[in-house]
């Protein structure tokens, strides 16, 4: 072979071996940004529940205007998309919810805090 040929051969082995990185750094970003979307989802769905709880009478076993009493459901207090923990007071409900990818930082999993409210659902990424 001529030295044009082992160049030619050596750059596209670098160059394979860059888009290999680069891929697998996309793929990663991905999964990160992915799970952190199923958190907020799941932070959604959980805080709808507790305005429910909060908008029906005591008679039908709901609030009756307040939080308190609203529990955390057994079924979904952990889901594929992570685990889920919460603060119940009488004009608001906490939810932080804890993914299963290893977060922007590096050292810890994706997590995002839900402030429920009787009127608005307010979700913030904390990593």
């Amino acid at each position: 072979m001529g030295q044009q040929q082992l160049l030619l051969i050596v750059l596209g082995v670098i160059i394979v071996g860059i888009a290999v990185v680069v891929g697998i750094n996309l793929f990663n970003a991905s999964a990160i940004t992915a799970n952190r979307d199923g958190v907020i989802s799941d932070l959604n769905n959980l805080g709808t529940m507790a305005q429910q709880h909060y908008k029906k009478p005591i008679s039908m076993a709901g609030g009756g205007n307040t939080f308190t009493g609203w529990t955390l459901p057994a079924t979904l207090d952990t889901t594929a998309n992570g685990t889920y923990a919460v603060t119940v007071s009488a004009q608001s409900v906490t939810i932080v919810g804890t993914g299963t990818e290893t977060g922007d930082n590096g050292s810890s999993n994706v997590q995002a805090t839900a402030t429920v409210t009787p009127t608005a659902i307010t979700s913030v990424k904390n990593n």
